[in-house]
């Protein structure tokens, strides 16, 4: 299995115009970080995990071609608002995109992509299959993907398990009984949005943390604002089997 990070940044505190601060002005590629998003490539098959505002540019960086499921953690725009950019892969291989997605997620794309449900059929509208998300095994392609309710303050978000890899994002509360699901992998990968406590993401320390109570081999940090600062600052500060990720590296399981 390979795992490619689109992205590992976050809108969370990022600053857009003519900002000062120490990442928007580094020249280190690591710290320029597209809206978080994974694509996992296993058996053949390709799949993309959420599909933020970055989704499209993601796509031609990564130089996909092929795509074979979408599956969303949560409904927050951050992770959702690219969804449109599904529609260049239903004209590349002619069939609807199979997404997979929680009722409450599946409510927010009819409400916020109507026209996709539309009875009028405009011409190149994203063609797609949706999948009721449950936390419960499901599989795609002949790929099995384990849900994992996570807590973003108030709000339920999905991370997932596949085989010895388990990606969390958008979280700062995981239950006991969940963490059970998480056990056992060989590579985690959680968000760490800045230092300071924020109300719905864990701190960097709070995800050092529970690395350190999951004990996986490796540990992958993402989602950090730009508060967190400098990839290469952070990583020295970081135990040997934790790292920061960046856009555009990739691992294999």
């Amino acid at each position: 299995m390979q795992i490619t990070f689109l992205g590992t940044g976050t809108s969370q505190g990022v600053p857009v115009i003519a900002c000062p601060c120490v990442v928007c002005q580094s020249t280190d590629a690591r710290d320029k970080r597209l809206r978080t998003s994974i694509l996992i490539e296993e058996n053949g098959k390709t799949f993309v995990i959420d599909t933020g505002p970055d989704f499209r540019q993601q796509m031609l960086l990564a130089d996909v071609k092929q795509l074979d499921a979408v599956i969303f953690t949560h409904e927050h725009k951050d992770h959702t608002a690219g969804f449109d950019d599904v529609r260049a892969f239903n004209f590349v291989t002619k069939k609807k995109m199979e997404v997979f997605a929680s009722q409450r997620v599946q409510q927010a794309i009819h409400r916020e992509f109507a026209y996709i449900f539309s009875d009028f059929k405009y011409p190149g509208i994203p063609e797609i299959n949706l999948h009721l998300l449950e936390n419960k095994l499901f599989t795609i392609e002949g790929v099995d993907f384990l849900p994992i309710e996570v807590m973003h303050y108030k709000l339920p978000v999905f991370a997932f398990r596949v085989g010895d890899f388990t990606y969390i994002t958008d979280a700062n509360f995981i239950s006991e009984e969940e963490k059970e699901k998480i056990k056992g992998s060989k590579v985690i990968v959680i968000n760490a949005l800045r230092r300071e406590p924020h109300i719905s993401h864990f701190t960097l320390q709070q995800a050092i943390e529970l690395v350190k109570e999951l004990k996986p081999e490796k540990a992958y940090l993402t989602h950090a604002s730009h508060q967190l600062g400098l990839h290469a600052d952070v990583q020295k500060e970081l135990p040997s089997t934790i790292f920061m990720a960046y856009d555009g590296l990739k691992i294999e399981l």
